[in-house]
């Protein structure tokens, strides 16, 4: 085994015995034989243990056998003391995931401080089996199937290609001592009852069945991995990204194999799930328009024949822009203030404003539009409401939210970015202009 580990690291070049690594260790076989491994390599290390302090005087047994053996071994230990059940209660979590977020975070702190490598973990062939139908358990897509990287991040497993039965093989054979965690053999986790019971009956279906599943996962394993390299085609060819949204026809989802796949990776970055991505395909076939699907910091909308999405525009607090001001600064960008004499060529771009400086008075409010506002849009006579005039500019749904207004003793001069109102635009007599332009 260890002819295979070597030429095993050397080949995906996962360690270097030039550096040196931090080596998560239980004290239990998987993270002992590791360790002996990494020696037999020459590989350096330092240990990093936690007492989780969730077994009384067994976690305690397990940090003093690894003392003595870092001892023995001529290696630096780091142990950390956590207090695992209230972490786990302050969290509303269970132990396990509380223990996963604890010795993480801690191990990766750790590294940091002591400027190692990497963190060399112990899970093997049968952990990446157990991973993967977890992660079938729970309802996971084909990355699911991926289970743990050899390599991610800081993260180094080099015992991924090999099995718990070599590895116990190798561990008496050489005998190395280890610590039984107690709580291994019960079934109260998931994870154990798919190790004890699950699996077991599994492999005992055929000879070859734990080869078989590996090579399958292998395989979709590489499927995966073709498909995110087309999705990506695919995105940057049917998905339009400006002025702070991205739109899709729905024309071209709903002849896409696969649609409701592509949805889920185009929208998963931003917080929706799967089901909602089967929720909003379904819309598309019915042709729901205006409908509206929120995650917890973006909005997709479905309108007039796309899929829209923005992100949830912030709470605005008004401003006041006082007749010295030079600028003012929105959420969509910067506006400079200048002030012109009235003969200057007028810019008729909506996402500028020339203003009748005479006809202003200061300090002019920015603040969003609420309903019941309305004004005169310029060259129109009578006043309309500003969700109507909205409507008209086909603005859609989440980007009304975030329109502001600038007004003038409470009159609106001007829907920022979109239309000045009649009343303050530069006419022939107009002497001052003020000109806001963004930059």
């Amino acid at each position: 085994m260890v002819e295979a580990f070597i030429r095993h690291i050397r080949n995906k070049s996962i360690l270097d015995p030039s550096k040196t690594y931090l080596l998560a260790s239980s004290g239990g076989m998987d993270s002992m034989c590791l360790g002996n491994l990494l020696t037999k390599a020459e590989i350096p290390f330092e240990i990093a243990h936690v007492n989780f302090q969730l077994r009384a005087e067994e976690s305690d047994g397990d940090e003093n056998f690894l003392r003595k053996w870092a001892l023995s071994q001529g290696k630096i230990i780091h142990v950390h003391y956590a207090e695992t059940y209230k972490f786990a209660t302050e969290r509303n979590i269970s132990t396990q995931m509380a223990a996963r977020e604890i010795r993480y975070d801690w191990f990766e702190k750790l590294r940091a401080e002591r400027k190692l490598d990497g963190i060399v973990l112990a899970h093997h062939e049968d952990d990446q089996i157990e991973t993967i139908f977890l992660n079938l358990l729970r309802g996971t897509g084909i990355e699911g199937i991926y289970g743990m990287a050899e390599r991610r991040g800081w993260l180094v497993r080099p015992l991924l290609p090999f099995g718990r039965e070599e590895i116990r093989n190798y561990v008496e054979e050489n005998q190395i001592e280890w610590r039984e965690d107690s709580s291994n053999e019960k079934t109260d986790y998931k994870r154990n009852k798919l190790r004890h019971i699950t699996l077991p009956a599994l492999y005992a279906v055929a000879d070859d069945a734990k080869a078989n599943l590996l090579n399958s996962f292998g395989r979709l394993k590489d499927t995966g991995k073709a498909f995110t390299t087309l999705f990506e085609n695919w995105k940057n060819e049917k998905i339009e990204d400006s002025d702070g949204m991205q739109t899709l026809s729905t024309a071209d989802i709903l002849r896409s194999p696969g649609a409701a796949s592509l949805l889920y990776f185009w929208l998963r970055p931003y917080g929706f799930n799967s089901g909602q991505a089967q929720d909003i395909l379904e819309t598309c076939q019915n042709g729901d328009s205006g409908k509206l699907f929120e995650s917890a910091t973006h909005l997709l909308n479905y309108d007039r024949g796309q899929l829209i999405l923005a992100s949830i525009p912030s709470e605005f607090e008004s401003i006041s822009v006082s007749e010295d001001a030079i600028e003012f600064l929105l959420p969509e960008g910067k506006y400079e203030i200048l002030k012109l004499e009235g003969k200057e060529n007028l810019d008729k771009t909506r996402h500028n404003a020339m203003l009748d400086l005479e006809r202003l008075s200061f300090p002019l409010e920015i603040r969003t539009w609420q309903e019941g506002d309305r004004f005169i849009p310029l060259g129109m006579k009578n006043t309309k409401k500003i969700s109507d005039f909205l409507i008209d500019m086909k603005v859609p749904v989440m980007k009304k939210h975030a329109v502001k207004v600038l007004l003038s003793e409470g009159q609106i001069a001007w829907v920022i970015g979109y239309r000045i109102a009649d009343w303050a635009k530069s006419t022939a007599a107009t002497r001052k202009l003020l000109y806001l332009k963004k930059r």
